[in-house]
């Protein structure tokens, strides 16, 4: 048969065909369920996900602090050996906490800054260092990226276990025509083939 002969014949399970079985509608439910289903948990993952990223964002910029910090000791100037970006240094610091302690530790500043020199530092509630809290466009990428990632996730799987349902109907239909076919070669007792 030549592919300008072929008729394809859609939605042949939800219509009346007499060479249709039970396990042929049933294949069109769970089909027809697991499609919504999956545009329904990728949705609610990936907005429930997009939350979870949201208020992260949120709590690292509540629990973050900008501080000035006093360069404590004269920073020692760039290594030549190595090759970085930013080209600071590590240097010894003391900042004040939110809270009133004072604290003294590393952190990077400008190559043979002098001692005295002051300079911007986050911190947590506990006054330890950390990163700056992401931007408003950081904030944005990662909670779209997480929702989206998520969802696509959740859909995926929900539609993989439709795919695996799919190939169980496929083996049931297999052996009952198998069935059916033994049938038929052994009704007068002699085989067709």
């Amino acid at each position: 048969m030549t592919a300008s002969e072929r008729v394809t014949v859609r939605w042949w399970r939800w219509r009346r065909n007499a060479l249709k079985r039970r396990v042929d509608v049933v294949e069109a439910w769970v089909v027809l369920a697991g499609w919504v289903l999956a545009l329904l948990a990728g949705l609610v993952a990936g907005l429930m996900a997009a939350g979870t990223v949201e208020r992260a964002v949120e709590r690292q910029r509540a629990e973050s602090r900008q501080v000035q910090a006093v360069v404590v000791e004269d920073a020692p100037g760039p290594s030549p050996a190595r090759v970085a970006s930013d080209h600071r240094v590590w240097g010894k610091v003391q900042w004040t906490a939110p809270d009133g302690s004072t604290h003294r530790e590393e952190a990077r500043v400008a190559p043979r800054a002098p001692a005295g020199s002051t300079i911007s530092l986050w911190v947590n509630r506990s006054g330890d260092i950390t990163s700056p809290p992401v931007s408003s466009g950081e904030a944005w990428l990662h909670t779209a990226m997480g929702g989206a990632l998520t969802g696509f996730f959740a859909g995926g799987a929900v539609l993989g276990a439709t795919c695996l349902s799919r190939l169980a109907f496929d083996r049931r239909r297999m052996a009952q025509w198998d069935a059916e076919w033994e049938r038929m070669d052994t009704r007068r007792g002699w085989k067709t083939g």
